[in-house]
């Protein structure tokens, strides 16, 4: 597919996630350019066109993996026959087998290849697999100054074990796919619902105390909803608590309220 259009300038990597790093290299073209893998997303697929103004183009990386640095340079100067600069990051590696590497894109493209040097928050280097890293602990906070915002994800409203609103809390429950979740545990989150993002409460995990079925529910904090259905997102704002057991329902229930509480705090 040629663009045939003004663009003159892109950007190329994963940008998964679209956290700081990415923007660094976003603010610096007039196109971006997704080489776009399979699961474990940050922001999966078309999402990460929702973090940057910037025009977005995808590359699957299951066609072009075969692609010689050569021809995978061919293949830009086609598509953006205006091509004029590229900017990468300084760990960029492309065509088969990674045989490139930022120095070569700079010796096989005519134009201008800017190498952007490696992006740090309080020492951390800022890598999408660091802010993975950081999600799989719990440890929210850092990876939304990694992210440079809070990390976002969207499930489908599905019917849960009707537990909720009979003996707990009510809450809604989400089928997510392909996004990289965060610890099991208990998290002070924003979801927003018919276009409103609300404080609420959410879990993830197993429902150890019932019938240990993997779940995504989050409450509404102080609102009644009604009936939800379609896509739902939420905001991870901190961690509250891990995953645990509780020997009745009546214990859970009263841990629920004080992770309300909790988490009331922490929005406020």
């Amino acid at each position: 597919m040629a663009y045939q259009n003004s663009i003159k300038s892109i950007a190329i990597g994963s940008f998964d996630g679209m956290h700081i790093a990415h923007q660094t290299l976003a603010d610096k073209v007039d196109a971006l350019v997704i080489i776009e893998r399979n699961g474990g997303y940050l922001t999966p697929g078309y999402e990460r066109a929702n973090f940057t103004s910037k025009v977005c183009c995808f590359y699957h990386f299951d066609v072009i993996k075969g692609l010689s640095p050569k021809a995978f340079v061919q293949r830009l100067k086609t598509d953006f026959p205006q091509l004029e600069k590229i900017v990468v990051g300084y760990d960029f590696a492309f065509g088969k087998d990674k045989a490139g590497s930022a120095r070569t894109l700079q010796k096989l493209f005519e134009g201008k290849v800017e190498i952007v040097e490696e992006v740090s928050v309080e020492g951390i280097a800022v890598h999408s697999r660091t802010i993975k890293a950081y999600l799989r602990e719990g440890n929210i906070v850092m990876a939304n100054k990694l992210l440079g915002r809070a990390y976002q994800i969207e499930g489908e409203v599905v019917s849960g074990q009707g537990l909720g609103k009979k003996e707990l809390v009510p809450t809604l429950n989400l089928n997510v796919k392909a996004y990289q979740l965060p610890l099991e545990g208990v998290y002070a989150t924003r979801t927003k619902v018919k276009g409103e993002w609300l404080d609420s409460v959410s879990f993830l995990g197993h429902r150890v105390t019932t019938d240990d079925s993997f779940a995504v529910e989050t409450h509404i904090i102080e609102q009644e909803l009604g009936q939800i259905t379609g896509k739902v997102e939420m905001l991870f704002v901190d961690f509250i608590r891990s995953n645990q057991k509780f020997d009745s329902l009546e214990a859970l229930k009263e841990q629920i309220n004080i992770d309300i509480t909790q988490a009331k705090e922490v929005l406020t």
